[in-house]
């Protein structure tokens, strides 16, 4: 079972709203997941994010592979690099 951290696309027609969720690579994009881990609002300016970092760290750690776009905003959120430096000290 392959586990991605992907976004789920939510809100009306023309303003979408994501969430980023956990979820099995088979399941559709809106589809079921495993587990809500943060909000990705692109329509505010700034754009808009709230992630567990916690949650984020653990399921990378379990070896989840993040979408391009879901890789971009933890890296701007600074996840991506207490996640290398998690690594490193193992």
């Amino acid at each position: 079972m392959a586990v991605k951290i992907r976004l789920k696309r939510m809100g009306a027609k023309k303003r979408p709203f994501y969430r980023v969720v956990v979820a099995e690579s088979s399941s559709p994009r809106d589809g079921r997941f495993v587990e809500e881990i943060g909000t990705y609002n692109p329509l505010t300016d700034p754009e808009k994010v709230n992630i567990n970092e916690d949650r984020a760290l653990y399921w990378l750690g379990t070896g989840a592979q993040p979408s391009d776009k879901v890789r971009y905003l933890f890296s701007a959120e600074g996840i991506m690099k207490k996640f290398h430096e998690q690594k490193l000290q193992k």
